[in-house]
């Protein structure tokens, strides 16, 4: 599933196009559009200049002119936006194509989930996004205390909630919570000021790291290098790691380094 990381990487892509001229629109599956028809998307985008691409969390925003409309995109389970040229092949799976002079953006995805939507101003933004927590990259070590805190939840739990901290996923979480010797059940009421400290330093380093990777990096020094192995090990200390599942989500931690 597409988290933080690879949706700034998502962002650098649409930066390619900023500033281009949408001159086609190819809706090839009007599934993944949102709260909005075909004929009025394609109208809202065709001739737009794009603007410079955001990102809050995991939702990805192109402003189509000056501020409004802005096209928002959300990647679900398997959503990718990718630079084509006009001569490559449209994918089975490619189910937006935006069209410039000199390339193509492509919204790519499998399983069709979530999609495209089209704030047309800013009370549809807030409609769409108002909800959310802070970005967990852009949040301070204050808001992660604060929003933290303010739940009794199992602290993976709270931290895979778009609401209290915006980006965070799976991969992640695990990595982040491995990094900082807390369990992933470990309720949040019950981390220290000292641990709540570490968890949003190492949730900076995690998320920082990774977004110049556009994904969660498999490195040999970290959890997610391990965790899809046949028999994974901690790397830190050799001890056989441990699946679960928490909210839903399988669930891969240390029960030497984060003891329960």
């Amino acid at each position: 599933m597409p988290e933080l990381p690879d949706v700034e990487g998502f962002r650098q892509v649409a930066q390619q196009a900023a500033g281009r001229v949408v001159r086609e629109v190819h809706v090839h599956d009007e599934q993944v559009l949102r709260g909005v028809r075909t004929r009025e998307f394609a109208a809202a985008l065709r001739g737009a200049r794009l603007g410079e691409p955001w990102r809050h969390g995991k939702w990805l925003g192109v402003p189509l002119g000056e501020e409004f409309p802005q096209l928002l995109l959300h990647f679900g389970m398997t959503g990718r936006l990718l630079r084509c040229a006009p001569e490559e092949e449209v994918h089975r799976h490619d189910r937006v194509v935006l069209a410039f002079d000199d390339g193509q953006l492509r919204y790519r995805d499998m399983r069709k989930l979530t999609g495209l939507h089209l704030a047309r101003d800013q009370d549809e933004l807030d409609a769409l996004l108002g909800d959310l927590g802070p970005d967990a990259l852009a949040a301070t070590a204050a808001d992660y205390r604060e929003r933290l805190t303010r739940t009794r939840r199992g602290v993976k739990a709270a931290l895979m909630d778009q609401h209290v901290l915006a980006g965070l996923g799976n991969l992640t979480v695990d990595e982040t919570l491995w990094q900082s010797r807390i369990h992933p059940a470990r309720s949040t009421h019950r981390l220290s000021g000292e641990e709540l400290s570490r968890l949003s330093r190492r949730a900076h380093v995690v998320l920082r790291r990774s977004a110049r990777a556009a994904q969660v990096p498999p490195w040999p020094s970290w959890l997610t290098g391990h965790r899809d192995e046949p028999d994974p090990h901690c790397p830190r200390c050799g001890t056989a790691l441990r699946r679960g599942s928490i909210a839903g989500r399988t669930t891969c931690h240390c029960p030497r380094c984060q003891p329960g």
